[in-house]
């Protein structure tokens, strides 16, 4: 008689994951102290999103929708119950907290991470107010330093400060929440403020647009695309008035039953003290299967296609 021994396979049952207490059930915010419980694949994630939610219980005026609950069941994060909005995050998500503790933090499954965070509600105001006033101090300094520069720039500079401050407003109304006799006027009025030297500053700066003979039919995408973003078109001369001037050198050829028309396009934009403060160089091809005509005038229509893909600043070489 022949015997085998035969081998039996241990079945493994993994244990499930327990779902911790402060998941389930966070601590309530209080006003000394502010929790938030946030998940995510990582535990970077997760304190992102656990501070995104601590924020928006703060206020009304910045969450006034938000009543979302996430649930976990056997180490999986399930679907949302309530609603939870998309503009409720996009408010609040861009503000930079700084002061917190990351009071436990626990894995739920593959790439589901979970954390709780706490925020002294004091040290919140101090640091969010800190980094406020930081800010303007940087911004009054460096609008010292552009008086002399000329207006494109000075353009690009309050440009860049109004994306700097567009989430101020947000930010008031959280340290107003933080500490009810916060007196937000002051910032307000010099956020306002730079809007306005911003929209006044746009309102003065002007383009005139001249070309050589090649390029006359090359003034009109680049007027237009200028006309889209509100500059006027016009000879002024001020110190808020630029020239534009097109340079094109087109030679003729032919390829497969096509006559092209390959273009050289030089693109200088000066200040009113003749100063150039912008340049490029395009070549584009023009194309017509009927004459070289046609083909001249296809080059118009690609650099409008190419203002429209690159935009206008990238094809003058010009920050606006």
């Amino acid at each position: 008689m022949m015997s085998a021994c035969g081998t039996q396979k241990r079945v493994v049952v993994a244990k499930k994951k327990e779902i911790p207490s402060w998941y389930q059930t966070p601590p309530t915010s209080t006003q000394s102290t502010l929790y938030g419980v946030g998940v995510g694949k990582d535990k970077t994630e997760a304190i992102s999103d656990a501070l995104t939610q601590m924020i928006s219980t703060l206020s009304v005026e910045v969450s006034s929708t938000y009543s979302s609950k996430t649930v976990a069941r056997d180490g999986s994060v399930e679907s949302f119950d309530g609603t939870y909005t998309k503009e409720m995050q996009s408010v609040v998500k861009p503000i930079r907290i700084s002061n917190y503790k990351v009071l436990e933090a626990k894995k739920l499954g593959y790439k589901n991470y979970a954390v709780l965070v706490s925020s002294n509600t004091n040290e919140l105001y101090k640091s969010m107010l800190q980094e406020i006033n930081q800010d303007f101090e940087i911004f009054f300094n460096k609008e010292k330093s552009i008086k002399k520069q000329n207006a494109l720039q000075q353009l690009s500079f309050y440009k860049k400060s109004k994306l700097t401050f567009q989430l101020l407003p947000n930010k008031l109304l959280i340290l107003k929440q933080l500490k009810s006799d916060f007196n937000p006027s002051p910032y307000l009025e010099a956020y306002n403020e730079i809007e306005s030297k911003y929209e006044q500053l746009h309102s003065r700066i002007s383009f005139k647009i001249s070309a050589n003979s090649n390029a006359a039919h090359l003034k009109t995408p680049i007027a237009k695309a200028l006309s889209a973003k509100e500059f006027k078109i016009n000879s002024r001369n001020t110190q808020e008035s630029f020239r534009i001037y097109i340079s094109a050198q087109i030679n003729k050829a032919n390829s497969y039953g096509f006559t092209l028309a390959r273009a050289t396009i030089n693109i200088t934009t000066k200040d009113y003290k003749g100063s150039v403060i912008g340049s490029n160089r395009l070549d584009i091809v023009g194309q017509s299967s009927q004459s070289y005509a046609i083909a001249k005038e296809n080059i118009a229509l690609k650099l409008s296609m190419l203002i429209e893909k690159e935009g206008i600043e990238k094809v003058l070489g010009l920050s606006i």
